[in-house]
């Protein structure tokens, strides 16, 4: 799995909490790309992503999952490779998002890139542990 996130993390807190998960995720990766406009971003993004991998797109109108069904979701996906993409402040092209094999939407709420990130990597994290019936998860 990968990340592709528009933008860098700015907050100090954040970070750390960025930092905290990306540890407990060791081979995730999470590239940052330069903001500039949707289509910028978008045409960023898609010289990034590999011919290979299955793009996720984080939006709004994505399909809301609760933790237990996206550690489902996501074991579901067997060995294929999965790209992450969030957007920049003004979120994600249209056409970036009809490509996409997948919508996921981390709430109906929404979130600052940076904040969206650290949501991302948290149920991530959580769904491993779902996956391999650990404790950190207590639904």
């Amino acid at each position: 799995m990968r990340i592709l996130a528009v933008g860098k993390v700015r907050k100090g807190w954040v970070g750390e909490g960025v930092a905290l998960y990306r540890k407990r995720l060791p081979g995730l990766e999470v590239v940052e790309l330069r903001d500039g406009g949707r289509v910028r971003e978008a045409e960023a993004i898609t010289a990034e992503l590999r011919s290979d991998e299955r793009l996720v797109a984080l939006c709004e109108e994505g399909q809301l999952l609760d933790s237990v069904a996206l550690a489902t979701a996501l074991q579901g996906s067997g060995s294929q490779r999965l790209a992450f993409v969030i957007g920049g402040a003004d979120g994600l092209d249209p056409s970036l998002k009809a490509r996409a094999q997948w919508r996921l939407s981390l709430s109906p709420l929404t979130f600052p890139h940076e904040l969206a990130r650290l949501l991302l990597l948290e149920q991530l994290y959580r769904a491993l542990t779902i996956q391999q019936g650990g404790p950190y998860h207590r639904a």
